[in-house]
């Protein structure tokens, strides 16, 4: 029986706040405490979103009779207004839908494309070497906005709310404004060479006299509330073939940006089936290609299953150290085989088999580390057959959304359009460059994800549902580069490994290894004990800042339990 994870504990490294424990006792300590952490309840649904007001309108929206669809769409367009360093429109992502009435699980892809004068060497110089800052910080740095069509997509195919209605406190957010928090400040502040260097960015961010904002100042943004409003009136395509699409094009014109109005109004979000495993008896769906997030959540999910890992117990040497192992033989293949499955044939029913996954387990080793140098892609084809925002919105009638998107880079590539007051995307940055020379999170691409126009770059974004006898049980998710697929695997494993309820599950302590750079990253909180028998093991231990944002739902015995991740500020979880 699956006890209540109501009243299961953190086994180890427990959170307060973004501060963890320092030491495996003091976790320990924690269970004879009782639940630390405490998830917010529901019984007619739950959002959990990254910014309270998102989450307040989804709140709002479920309260009146609107569905998971309505309320994921609304909050998108307001995570748009309230976080523009992350969610925006100006960008893409994926989004995940379970209908429990239907059994069904769909994937909507609004991922970026290519405008069609990308060039596969476009951020190569002369002498053929990759310059980062070419496919970061320019305007050829955009690839065409998917959020606009794929939010508008959903609504239209399973919401009941027209798209007016969707927008309508977006609206009155830009309109209105909203009182500064300190992590805007805080972000504006760490960005302030960037914003200021284009005059848009600049007018958007700044006020009048060119001073930041201050916290509990009112925060307007007059430019992004008229294109959202155009939009409201004259249904999504206007962002691709109207006034907005006009303003884009005009942008890129003045500054040798490549997308033009062709690109915007031939933009189309694409249904596609999720990635589909399963894990000590539940279902895992999660984002499929041009994510790579589904795939090798299911892949490390196979490796790991041969292993008692709760037996093993969270935050302990042998746990770390297989998950590490199984991360890294998953991103080596990632670089090798993952794309754009409209354009490459990409192995994913060999790489997500559990015989290729007993295959990789063969070569683990308990008492010693793989070095990266020594670990290349696999071949699955034997085993074929013919700054980002992530949110999770639950409802009573057995539908879930789980939703990540993001402009890449916080504040994207740090340029607005002029008058149409929101940032693009620098998302041809996931591309590769060159194959073989690592984006700004340090992933290796290949031949499968270069630059072709059309093409949907490559992503780590992993919304994912996990399913038990056919019902919703978690909706999970996170931001966080090359760091979202382990994040995500992690929340679940802490959940269905570990029995942590979900709060506990997405404060706790995580780890990332994604093979190169060779190094096991950790945040703190596990204890010093276990890093250095990992290290006497053969890992290099990296400590670093926080990593990812996961906010999740569990839905359990007819109640809903959310978890606002503490490592945003403004997280917050609502139940009805």
């Amino acid at each position: 029986m699956h006890m209540s994870l109501l009243r299961r504990t953190l086994g180890a490294g427990v959170l307060s706040a973004t501060l963890l424990a320092p030491s495996l006792a003091v976790a320990q300590s924690a269970i004879l405490e009782g639940e630390r952490f405490h998830p917010e309840v529901g019984t007619q649904g739950m959002v959990a979103t990254s910014h309270f007001l998102a989450s307040q309108v989804a709140h709002d929206v479920l309260a009146d009779g609107g569905n998971a669809v309505d309320a994921a769409v609304t909050a998108g367009f307001a995570l748009a207004v309230t976080q523009p360093r992350s969610g925006n429109i100006g960008g893409g992502g994926f989004m995940l839908i379970s209908d429990e009435d239907s059994g069904e699980v769909v994937a909507i892809d609004y991922r970026e494309t290519a405008p069609a004068a990308a060039t596969e060497t476009m951020f190569q110089d002369e002498d053929g070497n990759a310059v980062a800052e070419w496919s970061r910080f320019t305007h050829r740095a955009a690839g065409v906005p998917g959020t606009v069509a794929g939010l508008s997509l959903a609504l239209e195919k399973y919401g009941t709310l027209s798209l007016a209605e969707a927008l309508a406190p977006a609206i009155r957010l830009a309109e209105d404004g909203f009182v500064v928090p300190q992590r805007f400040v805080d972000g504006v502040a760490e960005a302030g060479e960037r914003l200021t260097k284009w005059d848009a960015t600049k007018s958007m961010f700044y006020k009048e006299d060119g001073s930041p904002y201050a916290v509990g100042e009112t925060f307007r943004q007059p430019d992004l509330a008229a294109t959202l409003k155009r939009i409201a009136e004259q249904g999504a395509r206007e962002f691709y073939e109207g006034e907005t699409a006009e303003l884009i094009a005009a942008e890129m014109e003045r500054h040798d940006g490549l997308i033009t109005r062709e690109d915007l109004a031939g933009y189309q979000p694409v249904i596609r089936e999720p990635s589909h495993g399963t894990y000590r008896g539940y279902d895992v769906y999660a984002m499929s290609p041009p994510s790579s997030g589904g795939a090798h959540i299911v892949q490390i999910l196979n490796i790991l299953e041969a292993y008692d890992i709760g037996e093993m117990g969270f935050g302990a040497a042998d746990t770390m150290h297989l998950m590490a192992e199984a991360m890294k033989r998953a991103y080596a293949d990632r670089a090798e085989y993952l794309g754009d499955t409209d354009f490459v044939d990409v192995p994913l029913d060999g790489i997500t088999s559990k015989a290729y996954a007993d295959e990789l387990r063969s070569q683990i080793a308990i008492d010693r580390a793989t070095p990266s140098d020594e670990i290349s892609a696999g071949d699955p084809t034997p085993y074929e057959s013919n700054e980002t925002t992530h949110f999770s919105i639950a409802d009573g009638d057995g539908l879930a959304v789980s939703n990540t998107y993001t402009i890449n880079f916080s504040y994207g590539s740090g340029i607005a359009v002029e008058g149409a007051g929101f940032l693009l995307n620098n998302e041809m940055d996931d591309f590769s460059a060159k194959p073989g020379v690592p984006n700004a999170y340090g992933l290796i691409g290949g031949e499968a994800n270069k630059i072709e126009p059309g093409k949907r770059m490559l992503s780590s974004m992993t919304p994912t549902i996990v399913k038990r006898d056919g019902e919703n049980f978690l909706i999970t998710g996170s931001p966080g580069g090359s760091r979202i697929i382990t994040t995500t695997l992690q929340v679940l494993m802490n959940v269905i490994d570990h029995g942590m309820n979900i709060q506990s599950a997405v404060s706790a302590p995580r780890l990332h290894h994604q093979w190169l750079p060779d190094e096991l990253r950790v945040e703190a909180g596990f204890s010093p004990d276990t890093l250095s028998l990992l290290e006497a093991r053969g890992h290099t231990i990296s400590q670093q800042s926080a990593m990812g944002a996961a906010q999740s739902i569990v839905i359990e015995d007819g109640q809903f339990y959310g978890g606002a991740d503490p490592r945003r500020s403004t997280s917050s979880a609502m139940g009805l």
